[in-house]
C-alpha cells in the first residue's frame, strides 16, 4: 500500500517553482533520504505534505486522502527547532507539552498520557535525559527527545527534516541507527531529509533526490550516479564510490562536504515552528 503520492505535482515558492510534475509514490514501511542541493525544494515537498502548502498543480495523496494540517498521523522533526524558551525545561516536560496537542509548557497528563510520554521516551533510549534541564544536553541528545516528540500520538508517517545538521559523525551514525530501529520496530514510513547520503547508506530502502525541479526515486546504486545526478543537479557531476562511501563532485568540488544552508524556505518558516505542531 502506498502511504504517500504525487500525482504530477507541482510546487511553487515566492512565484518560483521549485519542483515541476512530479510523479511517485512511496510504500508503507519504507525508510527514505531525501537529497538534494540547496533550494531544491526538500522542505518544500515536506510543507506541502503536512497540508501547509497547496500545490500549484497536480496533488499529493497522503494515506489515500489530501494533505490535511494537524494530521495527528504524521510525526516531524522541523529544520528550524531553535528551543530559547525551552532550555530550562526538563527532557520530560519537553516531550510532555506535546501530548494531546499542548506546545511548549507544563501541562496536566492523566494516566495514559504519562504512559505515552514514558513509552516514547524509552524507545528513543531517553528516559536517563527525561531528568536533566535541555540546556545541559548536547545535540544528539535533544534528538532523540525531538525524535520522542514526534512519536507521540502513535503516528504512521515520520517526516524528519535535517536532524543531523551540526552534529558530529558518531552522533549521527547514533541517530540514524535509532530512527532505523524504532522505523522497524513499529512499522512505520521514514522520510529523513540529508545533505549528505553516506550516514544513511546502511538503513536506506531507497533515495529521493531533488533537482533542477524535477525528482528521482529508486534504489541508491540506480539514482546517485554521474548521469542521473548531472540532469538533476544541470551541471556535469562525477559520482565517486570509494570504502563503501559515496562522494559527489562538480568542477572538483565535493559538493556534499560544502557548507550547508538552510534556505529552501527562507523567509518561509521553515517546516513547523515545533516537532508536533501538527497536533495544534
Amino acid at each position: 500500500m502506498n502511504i504517500l503520492e504525487f500525482r504530477n505535482l507541482t510546487l511553487a515558492v515566492g512565484g518560483r517553482e521549485v519542483l515541476r510534475h512530479v510523479d511517485l509514490a512511496i510504500a508503507e514501511g519504507e525508510f527514505i533520504g531525501l537529497l538534494g542541493p540547496n533550494g531544491s525544494g526538500k522542505t518544500t515537498l515536506l510543507r506541502a505534505t503536512l497540508g501547509l502548502l497547496a500545490p500549484l498543480a497536480g496533488e499529493i495523496r497522503v494515506f489515500g486522502a489530501l494533505p490535511r494540517r494537524g494530521n495527528p498521523a504524521i510525526g516531524t522533526i522541523p529544520q528550524r527547532r531553535s528551543l530559547p524558551g525551552a532550555v530550562r525545561l526538563s527532557g520530560y516536560d519537553f516531550v510532555a507539552g506535546v501530548v494531546r496537542g499542548h506546545r511548549l509548557g507544563l501541562p496536566i497528563l492523566d494516566r495514559d498520557g504519562r504512559r505515552e510520554v514514558a513509552s516514547a521516551l524509552e524507545r528513543v533510549g531517553a528516559l536517563a535525559l527525561s531528568r536533566r534541564p535541555l540546556g545541559e544536553l548536547s545535540g544528539g541528545e535533544r534528538q532523540r527527545l525531538l525524535l520522542a516528540q514526534a512519536l507521540i500520538g502513535h503516528p504512521r508517517l515520520l517526516l524528519l527534516d535535517e536532524p543531523l545538521v551540526n552534529l558530529d559523525p558518531r552522533f549521527q551514525q547514533e541517530i540514524v541507527a535509532l530512527v532505523r530501529e524504532v522505523q522497524r520496530d513499529l512499522g512505520l514510513t521514514v522520510i529523513f531529509v540529508a545533505h549528505e547520503i553516506n550516514p544513511l547508506l546502511g538503513a536506506l530502502d531507497r533515495v529521493l533526490y531533488l533537482g533542477a525541479g524535477a525528482a528521482a526515486l529508486g534504489p541508491v546504486a540506480d539514482v546517485i550516479t554521474t548521469p542521473v545526478l548531472s540532469r538533476l543537479y544541470g551541471v556535469p557531476i562525477e559520482v565517486v564510490r570509494l570504502g563503501g562511501r559515496v562522494f559527489v563532485f562538480s568542477g572538483g568540488a565535493n559538493l556534499e562536504a560544502e557548507a550547508h544552508r538552510h534556505d529552501d524556505m527562507a523567509g518561509q518558516g521553515g517546516t513547523e515552528s515545533h516537532a508536533h505542531d501538527h497536533h495544534a
